[in-house]
């Protein structure tokens, strides 16, 4: 049983935001809704029965989605790392989650409520972990260049081709 949970702070869009999240990943359910009532209005400003809270899970990874106003901002010090198998799986992930968003450099992006992610190849560690440092230091050169991570590239990159 995981113990920890991600908090993501949204102003308002934390119920869109997880049936968003919840059709992208197929491993993913939506669990518990709480909603504001009168008490603490004049904390929170949100009329009575709007979301407070909603759980959910995502690859079996706990997520709560607050709506708790427009104090709080995402930034990319904090990211939710995507590791791939294949390049069908970035390609996927990277086209889901980026409309109407951002694309960032070197597998980052950032979604339509400006959570950022991270769609990783799950071989990049092991490419970059390589005791001979000149292939992982093509592979390096070869991601700084990169939005959308490409496996083959990569592996081109480590190859020496």
């Amino acid at each position: 049983m995981q113990k920890m949970t991600l908090c993501l702070w949204f102003n308002d869009q934390a119920e869109e935001a997880v049936k968003h999240y919840t059709t992208i990943f197929k491993h993913s359910e939506i669990g518990v809704i709480t909603r504001y009532g009168k008490e603490g209005f004049e904390f929170h400003k949100k009329p009575e029965g709007a979301v407070m809270t909603i759980s959910f899970k995502i690859n079996g990874m706990n997520f709560t989605a607050l709506n708790g106003g427009p104090q709080f901002r995402f930034n990319e010090a904090a990211s939710i790392v995507v590791e791939c198998d294949a390049q069908d799986e970035i390609d996927y992930f990277w086209a889901r989650l980026s409309e109407g968003g951002e694309e960032g450099p070197c597998g980052w992006l950032k979604d339509k409520f400006g959570v950022s992610w991270q769609i990783v190849p799950a071989i990049l560690s092991t490419l970059l972990s390589s005791a001979d440092t000149q292939k992982s230091q093509r592979v390096t050169k070869a991601f700084l260049q990169m939005k959308k991570f490409d496996i083959a590239g990569l592996q081109q990159a480590y190859d020496g081709a």
